[in-house]
């Protein structure tokens, strides 16, 4: 602990009368028995028996109150016991002798102080440290930022935020270590790190440990009893940081001392194939650097992978950057998140959302309240990351606050603690997230892709794309064994889905959810496959006309773009465009309009390479209903674009 370099820095420069060192600077006592208990306790202290030491010191104290080095010497006693509060009584009481003493006495007092809290405290010592002249430029620096620490703590106390931690209980609890890493968006499923000792039953008997992944799943209401993830994924080294892809089909995790390493601490991956998942790989030598790398974050988007990394080039000791997987399956170079986010500090267990909008992680470096502290940050318009939001007191103390997780809606949060009333040491527990401090909430759409014929389960591609402006926000799969898929949807978005597989026709569909930061209900359904053959028709449920228009709207680029990519990978294909309304108007007048809609989008395609003699346009207004026209949600149904196989 930096504070024995108190005793250290005095054996250095306080040359003994006891022990004849000769002309060195004397002890502070000019009382001999003092001096001899003094030296008789430092004996003790170096012996580690802590308690006679601190008896030694105390009767060298009772023979002379003023004695500066006592005291010190057992605030430095009381602080390898981690008796904070007795180690600072002392080095005050050391201070109150008024001795002349180094300035480093108070420097070190007052991180002491900070270190358990006491920030009002700490401020005065490091202000008296200030005070003192031919002070190291490097401590002057570090005490005024620290005096800054302390007047933002002293903030946060005084407005603390809401903060009511649940301990999750003997399901996953042990009295060994505990530590949060991954709930799936549904909320099933938790994974975490434990870790166990090697060689003994019980946390006293042993300091050997590994740390596994274990996950708990929750059916209902309740958490069942923790299993292990076991083979390929477990090994008998130790395994750490783990997260899961929003979608559930992959796996991301730190480890070291494995064949293929890179580091110190390389990152791995792996995917999920029915109940089981593939051997391990290591992301490789662009992700991967010789230093330490570590805590991945897979984001909902489908490609993008934050982690943090003490890489050379970084801000600090320890930076989040981020790498992107490529359409060949590798990962670009990493990218550090730049200053808004990473200082000269450390920056450590980045969470990316399943908004893919809002960032939580640790940092050392931007104002906290001493230690690592809770943060998150949240991209701009232009995809800038906002400067970071202490999350506060009592989240965040003078003690180190690594890790969170939070929920797809939002709504609770996930830490990992050793606070008393555990079941053992690091502990899980969850609490309600303050409303300012929540993402945006995020539902999803779950179920099984097949054929629609065979029954058979499908491996089919998944993209979502915002509506506002076309582009791909997330990619995804289905399982190729069970056909299950998990598609996280943000909400205050609108999408268009694409879900296609080769030698199938795409499916189609959408999600409205502007202005619904409320909606929390999940879309569950399956999604049937339909083979390219004559007569199979398509809705395309993202062609969009203002009413009683037929002039194409921006919000149909994307699904207009994914039928020109599907004509273009069947070159062979003939397909019919139709147009349909409901029963609202004359049949005159619907079949002209529906008519002039399929034609738009026949032109579309006609405009972008598409040869005529592949395609026909017809309009059947309110003719073939697919609904009810007696309800709005029926009528909007009828209203549709659809393209029909005819030749092949």
């Amino acid at each position: 602990m930096i504070l024995r370099r108190i005793l250290l820095l005095l054996i250095i420069l306080h040359c003994s009368l006891f022990l004849g060192y000769g002309q060195g600077r004397q002890l502070s006592t000019q009382n001999k028995k003092a001096g001899k208990w003094f030296y008789s306790a430092i004996d003790s202290y170096q012996a580690k028996f802590f308690d006679r030491a601190v008896s030694e010191a105390n009767k060298a104290i009772e023979l002379d109150p003023a004695f500066t080095e006592a005291y010190i010497l057992k605030g430095d006693i009381y602080a390898d016991e981690k008796q904070y509060d007795k180690a600072i009584d002392s080095y005050q009481s050391a201070v109150k002798t008024n001795n002349p003493f180094s300035p480093d006495l108070y420097f070190f007092l007052a991180n002491m102080q900070l270190s358990i809290g006491r920030y009002a405290d700490s401020r005065a010592n490091f202000q008296r440290f200030l005070e003192f002249e031919q002070l190291p430029e490097l401590k002057r620096q570090v005490a005024e930022k620290r005096i800054k620490t302390c007047e933002f703590a002293v903030q946060c106390v005084a407005h603390p935020v809401p903060f009511d931690p649940v301990n999750m209980g003997d399901s996953i609890n042990t009295p060994f270590d505990e530590y949060v890493n991954a709930i799936t968006p549904d909320e099933e499923w938790l994974y975490f790190t434990r870790k166990n000792p090697k060689n003994a039953q019980s946390v006293d008997q042993t300091r050997e440990y590994e740390e596994d992944f274990y996950l708990s799943h929750r059916p209902g209401s309740i958490w069942l009893g923790a299993s292990s993830m076991g083979s390929p994924i477990n090994t008998h080294g130790n395994e750490g940081a783990l997260n899961i892809s929003p979608d559930g089909e992959y796996l991301f995790f730190a480890a070291s001392d494995r064949d293929v390493s890179f580091g110190s601490f390389d990152l791995y991956w792996a995917r999920r194939v029915g109940d089981r998942w593939s051997e391990p790989e290591n992301l490789g030598a662009a992700v991967n650097s010789p230093q330490w790398d570590s805590q991945p974050s897979f984001s909902s988007d489908g490609k993008t992978l934050y982690y943090a990394s003490k890489r050379p080039g970084g801000k600090g000791s320890s930076d989040i950057w981020k790498t992107q997987l490529q359409a060949d399956g590798q990962w670009s170079n990493p990218v550090n998140l730049g200053d808004s986010i990473n200082t000269m500090a450390e920056e450590m267990t980045p969470f990316m959302h399943p908004d893919d909008q809002t960032l939580y992680f640790s940092s050392k470096g931007h104002p906290g309240l001493g230690g690592y502290d809770l943060f998150y940050s949240r991209k701009d318009l232009q995809g800038e990351w906002r400067a970071p939001v202490n999350m506060g007191y009592p989240i965040n103390t003078h003690a180190d606050e690594i890790t969170l997780m939070v929920s797809a809606k939002g709504d609770l949060a996930y830490i990992s603690s050793d606070k008393p009333g555990g079941r053992g040491r690091q502990d899980i527990y969850q609490f309600p997230l303050y409303k300012e401090a929540r993402p945006l909430m995020a539902t999803y759409f779950k179920g099984v892709v097949f054929d629609a014929d065979t029954k058979e389960k499908l491996e089919a591609r998944f993209e979502l794309i915002d509506l506002a402006n076309s582009k791909t926000c997330a990619e995804s799969s289905s399982d190729k064994i069970t056909g299950a898929f998990l598609l996280v949807l943000p909400t205050e978005k609108n999408y268009a889905l694409n879900v296609s597989k080769d030698g199938y026709l795409f499916y189609s569909d959408n999600f409205f959810l502007t202005g619904t930061n409320s909606q929390s209900k999940p879309f569950l359904k399956n999604i049937p496959l339909k083979p390219i053959k004559i007569g199979e028709a398509v809705v395309l449920k993202n062609i969009f006309f203002d009413t009683d228009k037929y002039s194409l709207k921006e919000e149909s680029l994307a699904e207009l773009q994914k039928l020109l990519s599907f004509l273009q990978k069947n070159p062979k294909l003939k397909i019919e465009i139709s147009g349909h309304t409901d029963n609202v108007g004359s049949s005159e007048h619907n079949l002209g309009l529906s008519r002039n809609r399929a034609s738009s989008v026949y032109d579309y395609l006609v405009s972008n390479g598409i040869g005529k003699i592949r395609l026909s346009f017809e309009g059947y207004g309110y003719r073939q209903p697919i609904d009810v026209n007696t309800t709005e949600s029926g009528r909007a149904n009828n209203r549709r674009t659809e393209f029909k196989v005819v030749g092949n």
